[in-house]
């Protein structure tokens, strides 16, 4: 028996076999749960229709979360194939990469509005195309990251989109809740995936977390996979509007 058994989860943002929502998804397929991906476009379906076999998933299409058209499309194929969604995991985020970089008040109207769009009101568009899909159990889970409380430098408006996701899932949180979903975000501490390359100096930031985190380690993508399928399973079922840190527990700390 698995935590999971007999629930069918969606699963948006897997980049690589190194990424979060692989690691969630493999660990969702080790518990019992039916997947079925996402990719964001075509340089990423020749990525994640290799890793959509390995694990199972019962669909694989593409969908660009700043296109209506392609989200109920997505969650039309969802409805056909599933019927019914139990988990849905958002991985996803985006900032131009000149944005990471420099001093925060350089940031474009531009790069805001794109950082803003995918990273946060793109939760917002899921949840709202699935609502009539949801379980009465379900769980939608986000990625989140610490530099959407405190200032870490080059972050820049990539913090202001995850403060914007994490103020998202709170509002959701209340939406849904009446139907019994719940929605919640895992903060987890720095990791070296594609998304976090395009943020300068991160090198230094893994030194720092390791050298001072209260478990004195960074932390790894399983680790924020077995927080997820708590939270994806019926173990969680009163929690729900959290920010969950995954990190070490460095941000537990002062200066």
């Amino acid at each position: 028996m698995g935590l999971l058994d007999g629930k069918k989860a969606v699963i948006f943002g897997v980049a690589n076999n190194r990424s979060i929502a692989y690691a969630i998804a493999k660990k969702f397929k080790e518990e019992g749960a039916e997947l079925g991906f996402t990719f964001a476009g075509e340089a990423l379906k020749k990525r994640v229709i290799p890793i959509s076999e390995e694990l199972g998933g019962k669909f694989c299409v593409q969908c660009d979360v700043t296109k209506d058209e392609d989200i109920k499309k997505t969650f039309d194929i969802v409805k056909e194939q599933f019927g019914k969604i139990d988990i849905l995991i958002h991985s996803v985020a985006y900032a131009p990469a000149e944005e990471l970089k420099g001093k925060y008040v350089n940031t474009s109207r531009e790069g805001f509005r794109i950082a803003l769009d995918i990273s946060a009101y793109s939760l917002v568009a899921l949840c709202k195309a699935a609502e009539d899909l949801f379980s009465n159990d379900a769980s939608v889970i986000a990625m989140t990251y610490y530099g959407s409380e405190k200032v870490i430098q080059n972050y820049n408006v990539m913090g202001v989109a995850k403060a914007a996701l994490e103020a998202s899932v709170r509002y959701l949180a209340n939406d849904l809740g009446e139907k019994g979903v719940k929605v919640n975000a895992i903060s987890a501490g720095p990791i070296k995936t594609l998304a976090a390359s395009g943020v300068s100096g991160l090198k230094s930031i893994f030194a720092t977390v390791a050298e001072k985190a209260p478990l004195r380690k960074n932390i790894t993508a399983d680790d924020v996979a077995g927080t997820a399928t708590y939270l994806a399973s019926n173990l969680s079922n009163g929690v729900t509007g959290e920010v969950i840190f995954v990190d070490s527990g460095y941000n537990i700390l002062g200066i």
